[in-house]
């Protein structure tokens, strides 16, 4: 049986590109005050983000994926770089696919198709990504609100978190 190689940071700046990397990391050290190494992180989670909603677009379409809002800043920023960005969606990223974005709070989210529902979707993607970047590093949770749920609020360690599988899998 063939195992599946990890999609890993290096890969994902290859795929943004390192001019538009470094643009992007230097932008928001200076608007944020983060660190230079605070902020790679945010771009990697945000192309790990990108790359599972292209790779997965049937499983994950409609879907809400509960990034914090520093992800989706990154994404607005790159969105902006109008040509970088179709590029980076339709010829680099494995969906081969424009990816639109809204704008919209897991609250306001959770409201539209419900509780249960809403729980079921934010943890259908936990699988995919483990599988494309390995378990969640301790650096990456702060990114990821679920995951950060599932820590802290529900005392699951990240072993047992890279270890769910969604409800349509099980």
């Amino acid at each position: 049986m063939k195992t599946q190689q990890r999609i890993t940071e290096s890969n994902l700046i290859s795929l943004l590109g390192e001019p538009l990397h470094k643009e992007v990391v230097t932008y928001f050290v200076k608007e944020t005050g983060a660190t230079r190494q605070d902020v790679e992180r945010q771009v990697t989670e945000c192309l790990r983000y990108l790359f599972l909603v292209s790779r997965y677009r049937s499983e994950l379409a409609g879907l809400f994926l509960p990034v914090e809002q520093h992800i989706d800043e990154i994404w607005h920023y790159l969105i902006l770089q109008t040509r970088e960005y179709r590029a980076l969606c339709e010829e680099r990223l494995p969906g081969r696919v424009f990816i639109d974005h809204r704008s919209i709070g897991y609250e306001e989210y959770a409201e539209e198709p419900g509780r249960e529902r809403t729980i079921e979707e934010a943890l259908r993607w936990i699988p995919l990504y483990c599988a494309e970047f390995g378990p969640f590093e301790e650096e990456a949770v702060a990114h990821w609100t679920i995951v950060r749920f599932l820590r802290d609020r529900m005392d699951l360690s990240l072993t047992d978190i890279a270890a769910l599988r969604s409800a349509r899998a099980a």
